[in-house]
């Protein structure tokens, strides 16, 4: 009977000792209750630490940096441009003695919490300033395209006013404002607040595409007008061109029909101081072939000066 009690009372001590224990790693912190009271101070060093059984309960916390990540609200600007901001976050539990009474322990409450503290924070800063003050940091100038150059287009942007806070100084006010709610509210630390993306609300972002559009247009336009002007500008070249090549062909015919006309007359003028009967009798039959054919009748007399060359050759 002995043995058996010894080996009951051995393995409640043993289950009381198991009870008591408990270890916390690097990445963990613990808050010990009692009866759902926190007892004494957040454990944070890694180890073996030791509790009251039965009675007392071990709490854990994450201790490492973990990510929030908003959803993406609307929400205006100072000039009242409506736009849709989504922002992501870093935080850690920093007091887990607040952090257990505001939440509970509770990781999605914490969340939540966090969800309207940062919310809240951003649209209130981003409503205090312009939107070119929220997308960007400094006053470096904008690139403007050679095609817009070439035509002249104004470019929106560069008519806006300079940039005072800029982007980085923006998220910085909203981590200050949720920062500070965040730790007295819940006992977190957040380390840091970034636009993840910022994006104009749809009926903005139709007036963007129409602008767009429109600038589009008016590059085309310009295109078509520089392409029908060069088209002018070749067409009159070719004309020029041309005019100047039929007027140098007309000049190169008209010279050669001038040394054919000479050379021929010379001919003719050689062939008649040879045989001035033959020739003139020549050009007599060619006359008649052009002013008699079959079906005329020519009644003229043996003395007549058109049968002379006719006659005498008889």
């Amino acid at each position: 009977m002995k043995p058996v009690i010894a080996l009951v009372v051995l393995i409640l001590a043993l289950g009381i000792l198991r009870s008591s224990a408990y270890v916390v790693s690097e990445m963990d912190q613990v808050i010990i209750t009692e009866f759902g009271r926190p007892i004494g101070d957040p454990v944070t060093d890694a180890g073996l630490h030791w509790k009251w059984p039965l009675v007392q309960k071990v709490n854990t916390f994450d201790k490492r940096w973990l990510e929030w990540d908003g959803e993406s609200d609307e929400m205006p600007t100072r000039e009242k441009t409506l736009i849709y901001v989504d922002t992501y976050a870093r935080w850690r539990i920093a007091d887990p003695l607040k952090f257990f009474t505001a939440t509970k322990g509770i990781e999605s409450i914490a969340q939540s919490r966090l969800d309207g503290i940062i919310d809240a924070a951003t649209r209130n800063t981003v409503a205090s300033y312009d939107l070119i003050e929220v997308v960007r940091t400094s006053n470096r100038e904008f690139q403007v395209t050679e095609e817009a150059q070439q035509f002249e287009l104004a470019m929106e942007e560069a008519k806006q006013p300079k940039i005072i806070k800029g982007r980085d100084a923006i998220t910085a006010l909203i981590i200050e404002n949720a920062a500070t709610k965040a730790k007295e509210q819940l006992g977190i630390e957040i380390k840091d607040v970034q636009f993840q993306r910022v994006n104009y609300t749809k009926s903005v972002q139709e007036k963007v595409f129409d602008r767009m559009i429109s600038e589009r247009q008016r590059i085309a336009e310009g295109y078509r007008s520089q392409g029908e002007g060069m088209s002018a500008e070749i067409l009159g070249k070719k004309d020029r061109e041309l005019k100047r090549i039929e007027s140098d062909a007309y000049l190169t015919v008209q010279n050669i029909m001038g040394k054919a006309d000479a050379t021929a007359t010379k001919l003719y003028a050689d062939a008649y101081n040879l045989e001035p009967e033959l020739f003139r009798l020549l050009k007599s039959l060619e006359s008649y072939e052009q002013t008699i054919d079959e079906d005329s009748w020519v009644i003229l007399s043996t003395d007549s000066d058109y049968l002379e060359p006719l006659v005498k050759s008889r």
